[in-house]
């Protein structure tokens, strides 16, 4: 299968584990929820371990670990919080935000510099953000034109939203680090599978009751974190054949994916607009990546 193949199927599936989670597990809370996508996930991930090459773990590797795991939980929680409490279209677009948050925290902790391109790019980031916002400007007013920006401020599902993207990009620009630490072969499932041991544990010590949710919807657990993992492993099977800027742009489309099942699964309105403003960010992600 070719990585345009393999990446769309990446963004469909976790898009698709997304509208799982919000349909069948809605009802439980973040922590279940995150147990699900980062614990159960890192289980089904770890036999894929054994179909890579051990990879030498630095120091260096751990201390990044050490960093990366919790705020991989924390973004989970926030994540699974506004897709479970607010609508899709108006959670899901805001994760293109993460490369934006990028230009920042790749500079700082990689060096990392922008071009005009990747500007351009956040303002069709920006752009789309407005539009996904805009409920009708009667007049060309200041006040007026930036209300689709207030409304996210009063969104708490966008805030949310936009604190995770934040804290992805933090995560993406470390685990990068991690990976230049240990090489790269094998380094998806590694990482995915730390951190899914790292949430059981913590789980365990710190909300233990939320193991219930494997009893009481198992089979919906196993599709939520079985796509999830299938997200894993065919983003690593696309980034073996193929730039990581093409692969992280065509990826994106997972939002554009969320904002159909949310009008087609949880009967959210405006889908022509969503559509729109979600184009709009990927063109912007695509624009920062390339």
């Amino acid at each position: 299968m070719g990585w345009l193949s393999l990446t769309l199927l990446c963004a469909f599936a976790l898009a698709s584990s997304d509208a799982a989670a919000k349909r069948w597990l809605g009802a439980h809370s973040a922590w279940d929820t995150m147990l699900v996508r980062l614990g159960l996930a890192g289980v089904l991930l770890a036999p894929w371990l054994l179909w890579q090459h051990p990879a030498t773990l630095t120091p260096v590797f751990w201390g990044w670990m050490a960093l990366l795991a919790p705020l991989e939980v924390i973004a989970m929680l926030l994540y699974m919080r506004a897709i479970r409490d607010h609508a899709l279209s108006l959670t899901l677009p805001y994760m293109a935000f993460t490369p934006v948050f990028i230009i920042l925290t790749g500079y700082f902790i990689l060096g990392e510099m922008v071009s005009l391109r990747g500007l351009f790019g956040i303002a069709l980031v920006v752009a789309g953000s407005w539009l996904l916002n805009f409920e009708g400007v009667e007049r060309l007013r200041l006040r007026t034109l930036l209300a689709p920006f207030a409304a996210i401020l009063r969104n708490p599902g966008s805030r949310m939203m936009l604190a995770a993207a934040f804290i992805y990009s933090l995560t993406a620009a470390g685990s990068k680090a991690a990976m230049n630490a240990v090489g790269s072969e094998g380094f998806g499932a590694l990482y995915f599978s730390l951190v899914g041991g790292f949430t059981l544990l913590l789980v365990l010590l710190v909300r233990p009751r939320a193991f219930r949710i494997l009893q009481q919807q198992l089979a919906a657990s196993l599709l939520v974190a079985g796509l999830m993992a299938i997200m894993v492993v065919t983003h690593f099977m696309a980034l073996a054949q193929v730039e990581a800027a093409y692969m992280i742009t065509v990826k994106r489309t997972s939002l554009l994916f969320g904002i159909l099942y949310g009008a087609l699964l949880f009967g959210e309105r405006h889908l022509g607009r969503h559509l729109l403003a979600g184009s709009l960010m990927v063109s912007g992600v695509a624009m920062i990546a390339l």
